[in-house]
């Protein structure tokens, strides 16, 4: 689905070849841990000896930088790894989970066959020089070092809209008790009477213990004031159910605001509601969530693109070969989309054209999402003729290798507006989805348990806890002006 000018428009993209990793790829990133002295040993003292890595002068800043929004106390991390005892504990838990690809949730990586032209904004993960570290600290058996010396400790991230126009806040208190995840919609009435410009939004979990994560959606239909009840919300799953919602914002813990890049506005008409659909995941207590809420930021002055989030997928065969391609399990002649009980390495492409109507796209970020099944996701873009600028055809915007239904987000490019990958009429996106629908899968066989089954059946396209999507998410902008 991907409303463009009231327009819902399909995209669409040639095969791509594993030449996509032939695209250069970002800078590095910071050298967290890497030697200052010009001597090589990587204490920073010139001295030719190496140094004990201690808690206290080398790791405490890099644990509250990479894993703190999450692992403290009271964070919605299992443990905390911004206090000595508890990070040397969980030290080498921790360092499997980081070199697994685990954590921190992130699921976007560098492959073989997709390598990005940009690297991304607020990536979290441990650069090489930061994992050498933490592996050095727990080689020389985690000692604490002297807190009298113990180097600057960053503050946390500010991961809230401070500049907000506006909060919308969830109305009274959901009770979260021990059983199975909830999937709950609210809509709000943000008391729009003329078109509006905004470009940053934030989630504000009022519990994060059990808020997982949100998406929000902007409704013009009115659907959602039907689906809710006298509480204003209704149960939803794999979205909010509704024919042609906006999605203009996504959060998970330790995400930050999401800014429109410059220049660049989300529209939303008069009258629209917006739908907050909220993951919650007990903690195994009584739990209470209140006052979650959403910031929204006005533009200021008049835009010159306009902006979006775009869901891009959940096709069938659409004819003349898009949409839903021949799969590797199609009982018949016709593709299908069907994850046989049991098929632990199955995928799906889907392939769409983008149509003549749609204008000049900016692709500034772009985000993977599939259910439980799900295990990798590559996004790709083939081009009538090489982009402008940069010669560049075919090349990978996202791949997914670690994705999980529970740590989904969005990836915006780390740079300008003019240099993020563009898109025309005639050009084609490629979705290729890959699932694990076995018992191997642990996702799978928890789903499974939740619906009181002991085995994998056959998983087909739909919104249901066992159904399963191939959804592609894209931060788009285009000019206001034709």
């Amino acid at each position: 689905m991907l409303r463009l000018n009231r327009i819902t428009l399909g995209f669409a993209l040639l095969s791509l070849a594993p030449g996509c990793a032939d695209v250069p790829s970002a800078a590095d990133g910071d050298s967290t841990g890497t030697d200052t002295g010009g001597d090589g040993d990587g204490d920073g003292d010139g001295d030719g000896l190496a140094q004990e890595t201690t808690w206290h002068q080398h790791i405490a800043p890099l644990m509250m930088e990479k894993c703190g929004q999450c692992h403290r106390q009271d964070g919605i991390g299992p443990f905390s790894m911004v206090d000595y005892e508890a990070a040397a504990s969980w030290a080498p838990l921790a360092l499997e989970a980081v070199e697994s690809g685990q954590m921190p949730p992130w699921g976007a990586d560098e492959t073989e066959e997709c390598v990005p032209r940009h690297g991304f904004k607020d990536d979290p993960r441990l650069t090489d020089d930061q994992l050498a570290l933490f592996n050095d600290w727990i080689l020389d058996g985690t000692p604490e070092g002297d807190p009298a010396t113990a180097a600057p400790i960053p503050e946390l991230a500010s991961i809230e809209l401070a500049d907000a126009d506006l909060r919308l806040t969830i109305p009274g208190d959901i009770e979260v008790g021990p059983g199975p995840d909830k999937f709950l919609c609210f809509v709000l009435d943000p008391g729009f009477t003329e078109t509006t410009f905004i470009d940053a939004t934030q989630v504000v979990a009022g519990n994060d213990k059990v808020v997982h994560h949100v998406l929000v959606y902007v409704d013009e239909s009115g659907q959602a004031e039907q689906l809710a009840g006298d509480d204003g919300r209704y149960e939803c799953f794999g979205g909010p159910g509704l024919g042609q919602p906006t999605l203009i914002s996504a959060w998970a813990p330790g995400v930050p605001p999401s800014r429109m890049p410059e220049q660049v506005a989300m529209n939303v008409a008069a009258g629209a509601k917006i739908v907050v659909n909220v993951h919650y995941h007990p903690t195994g207590a009584d739990e209470v969530d209140s006052g979650t809420s959403l910031d929204i930021r006005f533009a200021k002055g008049a835009p010159q693109y306009f902006g979006e989030l775009a869901l891009i997928g959940n096709f069938g065969a659409l004819g003349g070969g898009m949409g839903l391609q021949p799969g590797p399990n199609d009982s018949g002649s016709n593709p299908e989309f069907r994850i046989p009980a049991g098929a632990d390495d199955h995928t799906e492409t889907m392939i769409f054209a983008l149509p003549n109507q749609v204008p000049p796209i900016k692709i500034f970020s772009t985000g993977t999402h599939m259910h439980y099944v799900g295990t990798d996701m590559l996004i790709g873009l083939d081009r009538l003729e090489p982009e402008e600028g940069t010669g560049i055809k075919q090349e990978c915007l996202v791949q997914t290798p670690h994705y999980s239904f529970e740590w989904q987000r969005g990836y915006a490019f780390d740079a300008p507006l003019d240099e993020v990958p563009t898109a025309k009429a005639g050009d084609y996106l490629y979705m290729r989805c890959s699932y694990n629908n076995s018992m191997s899968n642990p996702y799978v066989a928890a789903a499974l348990a939740d619906q009181g089954l002991d085995a994998p059946i056959d998983v087909y396209l739909g919104e249901e806890t066992l159904d399963e999507m191939c959804l592609g998410v894209f931060g788009i902008a285009y000019s206001i002006f034709p």
